[in-house]
């Protein structure tokens, strides 16, 4: 018997076109469409996609960016416009599972192989706000904290969209990527790191310097 699935992915997405950043050096693949058919992800993410910077948007740790329907139809509401798949710069479009509401750690199976877990929350910049548009982009969704998720690839797989997704059982301390990213706290950091050092929770590079900045301010 197998478990029901808790979501399903409506779109899977890969770069359009790249194009140079605001700043002139570099590309940022930010421009993600949906593509028909199975296609493979592995270490590094979708394959043919690009990650224009693997320091800040990308890498092992931030293979795979998920966001929900729900969520981009709260944007729909907010900015008078069509949210279509793809244009947060997402891999997945996801429906009826929490992706800001992930907790860390948490193992996605999508499709009939692919296992993901969560990592970080998104953070905005420049070149998301350059794609939106929209005033004083980078506050407001960060005000709205509905960020979705990055997750590593623990199995490689294929996927397309219409795939199920079931959401494994939530590590136990309850720390979402939403939290982490709008509420963080000292408690929070002792937890995720100490869980990190006793090997029972990989926190991802970046999570050093979000620790800091949480430390500093407190």
């Amino acid at each position: 018997m197998t478990d029901s699935p808790d979501g399903t992915v409506l779109a899977l997405c890969r770069v359009h076109e790249t194009a140079r950043t605001m700043t002139g050096f570099g590309i940022t693949g930010i421009d993600k469409r949906p593509v028909a058919g199975a296609v493979s992800v592995r270490t590094f993410g979708v394959f043919g996609d690009v990650q224009g910077d693997r320091e800040h948007h990308g890498g092992p740790d931030q293979a795979v960016y998920a966001y929900s329907q729900e969520d981009a139809d709260y944007w729909g509401r907010e900015l008078g416009r069509d949210i279509p798949p793809g244009l947060f710069g997402e891999n997945l479009r996801t429906q009826g599972v929490e992706t800001t509401g992930a907790v860390i750690g948490q193992r996605w199976r999508v499709g009939r192989h692919l296992l993901l877990e969560v990592t970080n929350p998104r953070v905005p910049c420049a070149t998301f706000a350059e794609r939106m548009g929209e005033r004083q982009w980078v506050r407001r969704f960060t005000e709205a904290g509905r960020v979705g998720v990055y997750f590593r690839v623990l199995r490689k797989g294929k996927v397309q969209a219409g795939d199920t997704i079931t959401v494994e059982p939530a590590p136990a301390h309850g720390i979402t990527v939403g939290r982490f990213f709008s509420h963080p706290t000292v408690a929070d950091v002792h937890t995720l790191q100490a869980l990190h050092d006793a090997g029972e929770l990989t926190l991802s590079a970046h999570y050093g310097k979000y620790f800091r900045r949480i430390l500093d301010n407190a």
